[in-house]
């Protein structure tokens, strides 16, 4: 074979070589592209439903976890706290929930899926402060009627052991309940719309 003759062999070799490098040399380069263009994982984790585990909460005690940057209440309410809801509906805005926020299933006089548990997000509903757990009864500060639930100390909003805010404070809705299902009867799936399940 003369210098000035084509080795069609080789060509070819060459040739399927170059496009595999070029072609590996594009995926690399997209890689980052693709990638920018997905939520980070700061932003993922922030709407991310998130577990709680209950299983050491007693009862009348509340732990917090935050789901989305806020702060979500979970209350193991004792058969006494229960007892007292249905008395409070005449002193209350908005007793069954009519314009307040909450799924469908805890649409009820304890706006929870199960009794025992409330599940609230706990942000004010009138200027986004977050009001103090206060289960006693009949404290000093807050009245001889008081028969617990959570105190607003910013604007002094109230509401009671469902998150119904009382009458006559400036706090316009219920507190939010955030949608919620139960894994097992010790943990909890906090911002799953999969419901009651």
């Amino acid at each position: 074979m003369s210098g000035n003759e084509v080795n069609p062999s080789r060509r070819r070799f060459l040739t399927a070589a170059t496009t595999v490098v070029g072609g590996v040399g594009v995926a690399f380069a997209l890689v980052p592209f693709i990638s920018s263009m997905q939520p980070s994982a700061k932003a993922r984790a922030a709407g991310a439903p998130v577990r709680a585990d209950i299983s050491k909460l007693e009862p009348g005690q509340m732990i917090r976890v935050k789901w989305r940057g806020k702060p979500v209440w979970i209350v193991d309410r004792t058969p006494e706290m229960l007892d007292t809801l249905p008395t409070l509906d005449s002193q209350l805005r908005d007793p069954q929930s009519d314009h307040s926020e909450q799924p469908d299933y805890a649409k009820n006089g304890y706006r929870s899926i199960k009794p025992k548990y409330l599940i609230l997000i706990g942000i004010c509903t009138h200027l986004g402060c977050s009001p103090t757990f206060r289960p006693d009864i009949a404290p000093a500060d807050l009245g001889k009627e008081w028969k617990g639930g959570f105190f607003c100390p910013c604007h002094g909003s109230r509401f009671d052991l469902a998150g119904r805010v009382f009458t006559g404070v400036p706090a316009p809705l219920n507190l939010p309940v955030p949608p919620h299902r139960y894994l097992s009867e010790t943990e909890i799936l906090i911002g799953d719309e999969g419901g009651a399940a």
